[in-house]
């Protein structure tokens, strides 16, 4: 026989207040502080209170959300119907309805969120190996001779740096290492270029840029093998990746981060301007230098010109030598004057020799000759033409049925058919005719009908 259990002396009743609050306390400590959750959102609803609720649904359950005003603030993330989300919350039940339900305190995309995340791990990996210390940084070089850019050649990022050069130092040489800048195979392309650039060292800097976008967008510059090719490139790299809110890998490892691709350039270029000042202010010190030993010199000079006892016997060396020089000069002048006039006139009687003046007129008389061939062929032809057109028409005019008309013959048809009749027998006696004449027609009444 079954044990029967004893009844209990005394029944324990909830009520449904008491029992929801008792199962959200077995629910929030049943659970860690914090779950992370992933789904899709529907049935958003947004209220005056400025509170956001919502499901968060997979394609096997659903869950409500809450997420209250003030941290609806803090997340950046709008909410809306369809997103695929990661939400960052608390396991809870709203003792009101009884209804089990997270409250949100942080929501972010869910494909965003996992990169980050990545980006977030490799970022310390990578930072405790030391690809981040400021020890292995090359230092730029003061005025490059060129300046490699890595980015892609179809970009607005390519015109805006190398317009940045021109401007600021035109006389930098500028080295294009195409590569694209997002897609699958982005990355080893990136660390393809760099490889190269730094096999080469033809460039004095390097400058990895591109435009701005999503973290999707520039995952390429997140990935550990173009952080490696940067940290390993023997050249200097100037890192101008996306926009001034933008924080890639690569701007961590290379040796120098710039806000935006313009930046960038402006870094590794001095001011034309200021270099300009710069050296007039050394050109102002050289002449002053230079006057100054000038001045030193003329007063040795004066010096040792006032220790001559009789300098004009040298004067008069002088002057006889300068009289010489001035002779000769003059000599050299007109033999080179008449050597020049000669030479131009050999030049002028060759180029009269090979003038095209000759040749246009042979040509211009060939065109006129061809000209007046061409008209009187013309000519023939037309009165060719004219002639057989003549002969065709006296031929027509012979073979037509108009001139057997005026001759004194007539066409006759029936009048109901439109037939014309070749035989006595094609009509009878009463029928009607009409006779086709060279000019006019006679409608006619068959009286009698002759079949000879």
């Amino acid at each position: 026989m079954q044990e029967q259990l004893p009844l209990p002396t005394q029944r324990e009743i909830y009520s449904v207040a008491r029992l929801n609050r008792a199962a959200k306390r077995v629910l929030e400590s049943g659970f860690p502080v914090v779950v992370w959750v992933e789904g899709e959102i529907s049935n958003l609803a947004q209220p005056g209170s400025g509170h956001t609720y919502f499901s968060l649904k997979d394609d096997r359950a659903q869950v409500r959300c809450a997420l209250f005003r003030t941290q609806l603030r803090r997340v950046g993330t709008t909410p809306s119907n369809g997103a695929q989300v990661l939400v960052r919350a608390r396991v809870s039940l709203y003792e009101g309805r009884g209804e089990f339900q997270l409250i949100v305190e942080e929501l972010e995309e869910a494909g965003e969120g996992a990169l980050r995340r990545a980006l977030e791990a490799l970022k310390r990996r990578l930072a405790d190996e030391g690809l981040f210390d400021l020890a292995h940084k090359k230092p730029l070089p003061s005025l490059p001779k060129r300046i490699g850019i890595i980015t892609s050649p179809t970009s607005a990022v390519l015109y805006d740096v190398v317009t940045t050069l021109r401007r600021r130092f035109p006389a930098i040489a500028v080295l294009l290492y195409p590569i694209p800048v997002q897609g699958s195979d982005a990355a080893n392309e990136i660390m393809a270029a760099i490889n190269l650039a730094s096999a080469r060292r033809d460039c004095d800097a390097l400058i990895l840029t591109r435009g701005g976008g999503s973290l999707e967008d520039l995952w390429a510059f997140n990935e550990e093998v173009v952080a490696r090719a940067i940290y390993s490139c023997q050249v200097p790299i100037v890192c101008g990746v996306g926009h001034e809110t933008d924080a890639t890998i690569a701007d961590f490892v290379a040796d120098v981060r710039a806000p935006t691709p313009t930046a960038a350039a402006e870094l590794l270029s001095p001011d034309q301007n200021e270099w300009a000042g710069h050296y007039r202010e050394k050109e102002r010190r050289l002449l002053r230098a230079m006057q100054e030993t000038l001045s030193g010199k003329q007063q040795k000079l004066d010096w040792l010109n006032a220790r001559l006892v009789h300098p004009r016997q040298r004067i008069i060396l002088l002057a006889e030598r300068l009289h010489n020089l001035r002779r000769r000069l003059r000599s050299a002048t007109v033999s080179h004057i008449q050597a020049v006039s000669t030479h131009l006139a050999s030049l002028r009687a060759r180029l009269s020799q090979v003038s095209p003046a000759t040749r246009v007129g042979q040509l211009t008389q060939r065109c006129a000759h061809l000209d007046r061939r061409f008209h009187l062929a013309i000519d023939n032809n037309i009165k060719r033409h004219r002639q057989r057109l003549a002969a065709v028409v006296q031929n027509l005019n012979t073979l037509s049925p108009l001139a057997t008309l005026e001759r004194g013959y007539a066409i006759v048809q029936k009048t109901d058919a439109a037939t014309i009749i070749r035989d006595a027998r094609e009509v009878k006696s009463g029928d009607g005719v009409t006779a086709k004449l060279a000019r006019g027609r006679l409608g006619c009444i068959v009286q009698t009908v002759d079949e000879e």
